[in-house]
C-alpha cells in the first residue's frame, strides 16, 4: 500500500514532530563551554609562563596539556556529557581534536593495540594532518619561490 502525501502536507507533519531547537541557548553554552576550554588553556599558559619557561615552550606545553586532558575526558567518558552540554563548544578548541582521535580508536580496541586502537587512531586526524603538511610543504614552496623572484 502506498501513501500519497503532498509535499506541503509532509512538511506539516514533519513540522508537527519535530521539536523545537533552543537555538540561543545551545549557542550560549558552546559559547560558554568553548569559552571556557580556552579559558583553561589560558590558565595552563600563565602557569608555565610563571615557572619561567619561554613563549614558545609555554604554548605548547599549553597546547600538550590540553590534547591529554582531552584524551583523559574522552576516555572516562566525560567528554561527551560535556559535548551533549557545549555542543559545537568542543568540537572547536585543540581539546576537539584529541577527542576526534581517541573516540575513533577506542570504539576498535577490541581488535587489538596494533589493527584496533593503532589503525584507527588517525581515522578522523590523518586528513588533518595530511592537509596540514601539505599546505605547509605548498606555502614554503611560494615563499621560497617569490623570495628568489
Amino acid at each position: 500500500m502506498k501513501l500519497s502525501l503532498s509535499r506541503e502536507e509532509y512538511a506539516r507533519k514533519v513540522a508537527g514532530i519535530t521539536p523545537a531547537s533552543p537555538l540561543a541557548r545551545d549557542m550560549l553554552f558552546a559559547f560558554l563551554t568553548g569559552g571556557g576550554i580556552c579559558l583553561l588553556g589560558q590558565l595552563f599558559l600563565e602557569f608555565y609562563l610563571s615557572l619561567g619557561l619561554s613563549e614558545e615552550l609555554s604554548g605548547s606545553l599549553t597546547s600538550v596539556s590540553l590534547i591529554a586532558l582531552g584524551a583523559v575526558f574522552s576516555l572516562t567518558g566525560l567528554y561527551a556529557k560535556l559535548a551533549r552540554f557545549g555542543g559545537a563548544g568542543t568540537l572547536l578548541p585543540i581539546t576537539g581534536f584529541s577527542n576526534s582521535m581517541i573516540s575513533a580508536a577506542v570504539e576498535f580496541k577490541s581488535e587489538g593495540l596494533v589493527s584496533g586502537l593503532g589503525a584507527n587512531a588517525f581515522r578522523i586526524a590523518g586528513p588533518v594532518i595530511v592537509y596540514g603538511i601539505s599546505a605547509g610543504i605548498l606555502y614554503g614552496a611560494v615563499y621560497w619561490l617569490s623570495s628568489r623572484l
